[in-house]
């Protein structure tokens, strides 16, 4: 997995997106490692609707003042 400095990554955005498509790259800043551009696999699209029924209505209560403040 090859590491890219920032500044490079920056430069040259688009074409470390077409390359992680294959591979994940590492982007780093002072020589250390700060992100991971990897490839998306398999995403679900997202469905609304597909926790009905399956969360009490507790759930959406506001949280105790204690919880809150914490």
């Amino acid at each position: 997995m090859p590491v890219i400095k920032l500044n490079e990554a920056k430069a040259n955005l688009s074409r470390l997106v077409d390359a992680a498509a294959g591979e994940e790259i590492i982007i780093a800043k002072a020589g250390k490692p700060v992100a991971r551009l990897a490839p998306v696999e398999n995403l679900a699209p997202c469905q609304p609707g597909i926790a009905k029924g399956r969360v009490n209505a507790a759930f959406f209560e506001p949280l105790p003042e204690r919880e809150r403040s914490a």
